[in-house]
């Protein structure tokens, strides 16, 4: 394609549009195993926009992929032609109608999004992916998604009742029911959109080709059926057969994969809440057969949601720092286990079904534990549920749980049949298959565990595929249940429903888009299915040497290709958690984790250059990761960018020397030290207009920000001159090591006397020991080699003292907590840096454990009142938990406590700082903390462990915030 072509193209659209190389390897694959360079990507505003872009693919016959979340697990946003994503700007409610419980939206409005705008009306959209928290209502449309609530409410066919679109060539339609008085109008009409209807009408009128699709499509019992384009939900309607419903080509488009025409405006009809008290039953099973034996007995009560997990995925869980925790309700070690949701309207009635249940279980299952979970319990085990597909990545190496068959569905009475079968098949083939999803509606997500990256296994990939089509025909399934055909099972559809059927698919495409350019190469006239896979087979691996040590994840490329791009990282902000600050500001893909893994990946894989690291593409992609580390925890396969950055950082700075700004903050412990020459001076630079403005110029600091003043003298300086504050108060407990990091020593002393003087009140004697820096500025700079010396340093001096009766404690969770995180990386003995590890906290969470083992009491604290919100630091909530910060403040008995559901602040330690990174920062800080300070009472304390937090804060909302610790160390009844 012609390059002034598509810049004459990109000129001509309000929106956004990208030739250059880094995006096209940002959109070169979706959640598949496909990858593909698209041509461009347009990120169009506007109906015009996306007209402009459909003209100009009919003039020069360029195809164009639809795209939103890109959480497609069958290659549908993947493909050579133009990525127009729809999810940065079209993204409005439209039109709400609360009487008649319908709205319109466009398509890249986010399903959890739209239920959280729902729900003060007691309304919601039902069909429910996994993926709710990213996806769009496009994509469902797209996809005809169900999710783990199709049981009661439903898939996303059944919702749509008009489609706003437009069609190949340009014009624009609406697609709605129609009577039959209507749908003759339709054909009298001298347009595409009349010849769509004309032509429709001629192919689907006669009784043989009705009979065909009647006969050789899946059972209608099967609610779930993607299989091709659904001509059959189309002729059951008033126009072709005896049916009550009307004609609504909303049933055919909803499940295209955007191969027929591009939808603008959705109208949804929606659902009132469900009964609002629930329980879950987790039904445990001791094999699969069993497990599955039971679904259709357990369907016969009134169930909203039926899943099942089997041990594979369980297992996975354990590694997870976010999802371990939701393993609370398992007991044994279950093979499979079946969710089982009720709900009702009284506690009454809810109790009576769940009688009813248990005894169903009793009677009719081999159940050998049935948990009862209630309230945010039955959230948490369905998190676990829905981070199935990407706590599947967890699997270490190149072995990993494949995407091809995962899509099945067969009628329920035959479920149990056709897993027995299908297991049979799993181990024709030596395969040891996983298992997990929505049991309830005959929809079992089905993977073969395989290395695409061997041509052995890639042929495994298509036999497998191959022999389970086979099946599933034979059962009268549908091969595409939720997932859409795309690229993976598309070149079985002939098979799966017949030659004739499949000729009416190609002239269905043929009516709707002529020229073949939208989507080609989806559900017809697909490319095998082993063609354009994300990997090379029999590739020669590439060797990546590294400083730090990747070997939890074979090496850094496969921790790198850990990221399967589900696209957790692209969640909102009302979705709760932290990552990906810097995405959710921008919403652009490039600066998502998963678009920041793709560019390293594309590095690593695609280049023979010996210079890899030697990238300046990828330095600007990876520019405005903060290294919160959100995704070390958020992320289901644990990817931590945060890590790769500084990985990145470091081998780039050996071909690229670092800016002197960056110097200067990785080093920023040592100049605050010389500062101390004259403190009064180096405030006094810092703190005057003029030379605060002249600093602040000279180093490219943003001119907005205030900067840092030092101590009136140094921690260490105070307890040097006063050994005596380190010595226990009260009855003597315990003896506790303090590590005295680098910020607490220079800029925050005071909360360092808090935290000793906290302490020594309860009974706790510190001891103080020489000791390095954390390491954390020169680890999120990149200079790796002073890490690592500062980090084994640190490790050398502390493995002999610290113990579990003689632990090290932290203030600032920044620095304390690179004990359990880069020095794991960083070490030059990892075993004892993971046994010291295992005895550091933050004061924090030594103190919460405390007081739960009864050494501590709200006896010691003041009774006054007051109200606290809680800002947690990104690192305590990755590596650790906000909860010891709740629990600890919680103490004093009139303190009222609440944690603000805040993601990053957006500072993170230098980042704000830096000229050019401010906008994003404060944008990052105003999502959610700053417009919550705001709102707060003078009267209530701010609460922030995090220095670069307090800082924000403070230049975010003119509030000043405390450490926890100066919170507890004021509320003291002194001795």
């Amino acid at each position: 394609m012609n390059l002034p072509l598509l810049e004459l193209l990109g000129s001509r659209i309000e929106g956004e549009f990208y030739v250059d190389k880094t995006f096209k390897e940002l959109y070169a694959t979706d959640a598949s195993v496909y990858r593909k360079l698209p041509l461009g990507v347009a990120i169009p505003k506007s109906r015009k926009d996306i007209q402009q872009i459909i003209n100009f693919a009919n003039q020069e016959g360029v195809g164009l992929i639809p795209r939103a979340a890109g959480t497609s697990l069958a290659g549908q946003c993947v493909g050579d032609g133009l990525v127009v994503d729809i999810s940065k700007y079209l993204n409005s409610v439209i039109e709400f109608n609360e009487d008649e419980q319908i709205i319109v939206v466009e398509p890249g409005v986010i399903r959890d999004d739209l239920n959280r705008f729902l729900m003060p009306f007691n309304l919601f959209f039902g069909p429910n992916t996994s993926t709710s928290n990213r996806c769009t209502i496009g994509g469902m449309v797209g996809n005809n998604s169900s999710g783990t609530t199709s049981i009661q409410y439903g898939v996303t066919r059944d919702k749509v009742l008009e489609l706003e679109a437009i069609l190949s060539d340009g014009s624009v339609v609406t697609f709605k029911s129609l009577n039959a008085e209507e749908f003759q109008q339709k054909l009298q009409q001298h347009n595409l959109e009349g010849d769509i209807y004309r032509k429709f009408y001629d192919m689907l009128l006669p009784q043989e080709v009705q009979q065909e699709i009647r006969e050789q499509f899946p059972l209608p019992e099967i609610h779930r059926r993607n299989t091709g384009y659904a001509l059959d939900a189309l002729i059951d309607c008033d126009i072709f057969s005896k049916s009550t419903q009307t004609f609504n080509f909303c049933k055919l488009l909803c499940g295209s994969e955007g191969t027929l025409a591009f939808t603008t405006k959705i109208k949804l009809q929606l659902d009132e809440l469900p009964p609002k008290h629930s329980a879950m039953i987790a039904a445990h099973f001791s094999s699969i057969e069993d497990c599955l034996a039971a679904v259709e007995p357990v369907m016969q009560e009134d169930l909203y949601t039926c899943e099942m997990m089997d041990k594979i995925i369980l297992d996975c869980t354990k590694d997870s720092l976010k999802y371990k925790e939701n393993r609370f309700f398992i007991e044994g070690d279950p093979l499979g286990i079946l969710m089982l949701e009720i709900k009702a309207e009284t506690p009454k009635a809810l109790q009576h079904k769940i009688s009813l249940l248990e005894n169903n279980l009793s009677t009719k299952s081999k159940s050998y534990a049935n948990k009862i979970l209630f309230g945010e319990e039955i959230n948490l085990t369905l998190e676990l549920r829905k981070a199935g597909l990407g706590l599947l990545g967890n699997i270490k190496g190149d072995k990993k749980a494949v995407a091809c068959i995962e899509d099945t569905a067969v009628a329920l009475k035959d479920l149990s049949s056709y897993i027995n079968e299908f297991t049979q098949l799993m181990k024709d083939f030596h395969q040891r298959a996983v298992y997990y999803a929505h049991a309830g509606a005959g929809e079992l997500h089905l993977r073969p565990i395989l290395n695409l990256k061997k041509e052995e296994d890639v042929k495994l990939f298509k036999e497998i595929t191959y022999e389970v089509a086979i099946l599933v025909k034979k059962y009268r399934g549908s091969f595409s249940g939720e997932h859409g055909d795309g690229r993976v099972r598309a070149s079985f559809i002939n098979m799966l429903v017949g030659d004739k059927n499949y000729q009416l698919f190609r002239e269905t495409k043929q009516i709707f888009d002529p020229k073949n350019i939208f989507n080609p190469g989806k559900i017809v006239d697909a490319l095998p299915m082993e063609t354009d896979l994300r990997y090379k087979s029999n590739r020669k691996e590439p060797k990546v040497e590294t400083l730090m040590n990747f070997d939890d994840s074979q090496g850094f490329l496969r921790a790198v290709e850990n990221c399967n791009g589900s696209g957790d990282c692209r969640k909102s902000v009302e979705s709760g958690g932290t990552m990906c600050p810097s995405y959710r500001a921008t919403k652009s893909e490039m600066d998502s984790t998963r678009g920041r893994a793709n560019v390293l990946r594309e590095l690593m894989t695609q280049t023979d250059s010996i210079k890899k690291f030697d990238d300046k593409h990828t330095k600007e992609v990876l520019n405005l990761c903060i290294s919160c580390k959100g995704c070390k925890s958020e992320c289901p396969s644990n990817v931590d960018m945060a890590s790769y950055k500084a990985e990145f950082l470091y081998q780039y700075h050996q071909f690229n020397s670092p800016s002197f700004r960056d110097q200067l903050f990785a080093k920023n412990y040592t100049w605050n030290k010389r500062g101390r020459i004259s403190t009064i001076l180096t405030n006094a630079l810092f703190s005057t207009s003029w030379t605060s403005k002249l600093i602040k110029q000279t180093f490219n600091i943003a001119s907005q920000r205030s900067l840092p003043q030092l101590s009136k003298k140094s921690l260490r300086k105070i307890i040097q001159e006063k050994p005596s504050l380190l010595s226990a108060k009260a009855k003597y407990i315990q003896t506790v090591y303090l590590f005295i990091d680098e910020f607490t020593d220079q800029l925050d002393t005071q909360v360092g006397i808090d935290a000793i003087k906290v302490l020594t009140h309860l009974g706790y004697e510190i001891k103080v020991v020489p000791h390095k820096e954390s390491g954390r500025a020169q680890i999120s700079k990149g200079f790796l080699k002073e890490a690592k010396k500062l980090a084994n340093k640190n490790i050398e001096i502390f493995t002999p003292l610290i113990s579990k009766q003689t632990p090290l404690l932290g203030i600032e969770p920044s620095a304390v907590l690179s004990f359990r995180d880069e020095y794991l990386r960083l070490a030059n003995q990892p075993e004892e840096a993971i046994k010291l590890s295992k005895n550091v906290f933050l004061i924090e969470e030594f103190l919460a454990k405390e007081i739960k083992k009864g050494k501590i009491s709200s006896n010691q604290f003041r009774k006054e009142k007051k109200t606290i919100k809680i800002h947690g630091h990104c690192h305590q909530k990755a590596l650790s938990s906000v909860k010891p910060t709740f629990d600890i403040l919680n103490l004093p008995e009139n303190y009222t406590v609440t944690i603000i559901p805040s993601g990053c602040c957006g500072m993170a330690g230098s980042f704000g700082y830096e000229k050019e990174h401010y906008e994003v920062s404060m944008q990052i800080g105003n999502q959610t903390l700053f417009p919550a300070i705001r709102k707060a009472k003078d009267d209530v304390l701010i609460s922030a462990n995090g220095t670069s937090c307090r800082h924000q804060i403070y230049d975010g909302t003119q509030k000043k915030s405390m450490h926890p610790i100066s919170i507890l160390k004021n509320a003291l009844i002194e001795l």
